[in-house]
């Protein structure tokens, strides 16, 4: 194998997260085809998910005010969780690089490699590109499984109470 393609080939190992050179390499494509890959994923899969649902009479005519807040705080949350939290940057490790910390529990990273892996990081390294996805999980799980999926977006939403709470916090004791 020359130099030229162990630079383009992927490499999903863990190890390489927080390997950051000069010599980066930077992918030419424009994934066109990965993101209409991840795209069909997303649409089969909502495909599939609203047949289940019409099929069983479980869809809803339409979604209560406070069911659509829960959702909404939840989804910012999970999304946010998904693509910045510190703890979570081993699921996102074989697909980003690792930049810097944001504060707060938060990273920055990259999308890394070329093909799919850089597809895959460029969607779940940034969090309004993910809230779609997790906006979608949320509301099926409120379809399927109503009862578990309050009580998940419920402790997301006081998790996002929190944060707000912790930021006015420190921003009170640093006026005082």
């Amino acid at each position: 194998m020359n130099q030229a393609s162990a630079k383009t080939e992927s490499d999903f190992s863990i190890e390489k997260y927080g390997e950051r050179t000069a010599e980066k390499v930077e992918c030419d494509e424009q994934l066109l085809a990965e993101y209409a890959a991840l795209l069909g994923f997303y649409i089969a899969s909502v495909t599939v998910l609203t047949g289940a649902a019409l099929e069983q009479d479980r869809l809803p005519k339409r979604f209560s005010l406070l069911d659509l807040a829960l959702l909404g705080i939840a989804t910012h949350k999970l999304s946010r969780i998904i693509a910045k939290d510190r703890i979570t940057g081993i699921l996102r490790a074989p697909f980003v690089s690792y930049i810097r910390s944001a504060g707060a529990g938060e990273v920055e990273e990259e999308p890394r490699g070329c093909g799919m892996q850089r597809g895959i990081g460029t969607l779940i390294s940034c969090p309004y590109c993910m809230a779609p996805w997790c906006a979608t999980a949320l509301a099926f799980g409120l379809i399927f499984a109503p009862r578990a999926t309050r009580f998940f977006a419920g402790i997301l939403a006081s998790v996002t109470a929190s944060d707000f709470l912790q930021r006015a916090y420190l921003k009170t004791k640093q006026e005082g």
